[in-house]
Order: structure tokens, then sequence, then C-alpha cells
């Protein structure tokens, strides 16, 4: 691609982002039920740190859902039980998920390919029968009742619009916070790893401790995601920690783009739009007709929605 072809791309991109920005700002004053745009951020937020790990690293993960999930009972607790602010109680939570997944790094970041898949999902396992057994989680019941509160004191976050628009703000930070890490020389070491790791070893690097941080960098992300969608929904239950759950963010990453930055995003929001507009006129069919939406994409586009958008963009320009 030439200079000004990839100028030419950039320009693009930059347009597109900006509207989908002024998009995402105007929402809640167009009809869109803020409480569902809510959501959608939260598994947006989970979808980009997945693909953190899979898309940039390499590294395939079954149990992320249980560093989501544990964040959200942690939160959950902390802000209807102790009393927490929310804030503090996303901290938390999301500190919580970064050492769980410091914990599951340090067990299975020596093994590769399926093994270091089934070394996370037999953590995430042993995750999700704790929340089952401990008693502040309220075992099949969930944690519910949790409030919102007020954050730093201020802003009502029993206020929809004002909730929807900390949430927005929380996904940026997180999106950009990716962006930059990936730009990073840590990021190309993060690709350089995911695309020949006897290379990168041969070249000095200690490739475990890169992929260990970046590993702990997407559990960490995990974990907010987990944590403030507890804050919007107001409660956590054992389908925050399920091995589905897992499925699902794999399902969104591949749907939306893997190794693309806002491929997980498009994923989330299409996953969680449909189960949305489904669940009410179709019932249980609605997996049946996810699982035929994948399909169809994957045969139909390869690359997911986004990539095969950038792919064509790249064509276009030559």
């Amino acid at each position: 691609m030439t200079t000004n072809s990839r100028s030419a791309t950039n320009r693009n991109a930059h347009r597109v982002w900006a509207l989908v920005f002024v998009l995402l700002l105007v929402a809640p004053f167009i009809g869109v039920y803020p409480v569902f745009l809510m959501n959608a951020l939260c598994f947006a937020i989970f979808a980009c740190a997945f693909n953190l790990l899979l898309g940039y690293t390499g590294l395939l993960s079954f149990g992320h859902a249980a560093f989501m999930g544990s964040a959200a009972y942690v939160t959950g607790w902390l802000v209807r039980s102790a009393g927490w602010p929310p804030e503090l109680g996303v901290v938390a939570g999301t500190l919580l998920a970064a050492l769980l997944g410091l914990l599951v790094g340090l067990i299975g970041i020596r093994r590769q390919g399926i093994y270091f898949a089934m070394v996370t999902l037999a953590m995430a396992q042993m995750i999700y029968f704790v929340c089952l057994q401990l008693p502040f989680t309220g075992g099949e019941d969930g944690l519910q009742g949790v409030p919102r509160g007020t954050l730093l004191g201020v802003l009502p976050l029993s206020n929809d619009r004002v909730m929807y628009y900390v949430v927005l703000a929380i996904f940026v930070a997180v999106f950009f916070s990716i962006v930059r890490i990936v730009h990073s020389p840590y990021g190309q070491v993060l690709k350089a790893i995911r695309e020949n790791e006897p290379r990168a070893i041969s070249l000095g690097y200690a490739v475990d401790r890169y992929k260990l941080l970046a590993f702990v960098l997407s559990t960490a992300f995990a974990g907010l995601a987990g944590s403030v969608k507890t804050l919007v929904m107001g409660f956590a239950t054992l389908s925050d920690v399920h091995w589905s759950l897992s499925g699902e963010v794999v399902l969104m990453t591949l749907l939306g783009g893997l190794g693309t930055f806002a491929g997980p995003a498009v994923g989330a929001v299409t996953i969680v739009g449909l189960q949305n507009m489904l669940a009410d006129r179709v019932g249980s069919w609605v997996t049946v007709i996810i699982g035929a939406t994948f399909v169809f994409c994957v045969i139909a586009f390869r690359k997911g929605i986004v990539g095969e958008l950038l792919a064509w963009d790249q064509r276009r320009q030559r």
C-alpha cells in the first residue's frame, strides 16, 4: 500500500470513529434504551479485553468469564453489603480479577495451544464452584439488589443517562488503552510472539513474562467489565462466571474481527442486540439463530465483519 493510500485509509477510519462516537453520545436521546446500551458496552469491554489476549498475543482462554464474574460478585457485595462507594467497588473487583489472572497465568502460561486453553477452563470451573458455594454470593439465586450509588459523591448513578455516560467514558478509556498497548514497543513484541514464538525467544525476549503481563492486563479489563455490569444491572449471577459466557466472548471476537480494534466491540453489540431483540419473540431458539448467524458470518466473512470491511477498503485503495 502506498503512502497516499495509507493516509486515505487513516482519514476514512478517523471519520468513521468520529461518526460512531457522535452516535454513541446522542443514542440515549434518539430512543435507544440506555440499559441495553450500557450492557452492550460492558460486553464490548469484555470482548476487547479477550481480543488483547487472543488477537494480539495468540493465547486462547476458555475461562475468561471467571474473571468477569468474580469481579462482578466482589463489586456487588462490597457496594451492597459493605457500603463501599461504587468507584472503590469497581477498583476492588478489577484488582481481584487481575490477581486471579496472575495466579492462573503463573500456572498455565508455560503451556501452549489447547493445553493453555484447558488449564484456563479448569481454573474457571474451580472459580465457578467457589462462587456457587460461598455464602455471600447467594448461590443459584445470585447477588441481588446492588445499588448504583453516587460516583465520587457527586454523580447520581441511579439516573440511567448519567450511568450511561459513565460507562461510555470507561469503554472509551479501555478501548484507547488497548490501542496504546498494542502500538507500544511491548505490543509489537506481543505480535512477534503471536507470529513466531521461537524466533522471539531467539532474539532474547523473556516470552513467558510478556505473555503473563498480557494475560493479567486482559483479565483486569475483563474484571472491570464485570464490575461495571453489576452496577448497571444491579445483580451478579452464576451466568457471569459460567463457561458458556467464555464461549460467547470467543464468538463475539471472531464475529466482529479477530485482531482488529473495533471488531470485538462490533461483535459484542451484535450478539447482545440479537439476544435482546429475539429473546421475547423466539424464546430458547435465540441460541440457534445466533449460532446460524455465526456460521453464516464465518463462511461469508472469514475475517469477521470489521476485518472484511478493512480488507475491502485496502483493495479499494489499491
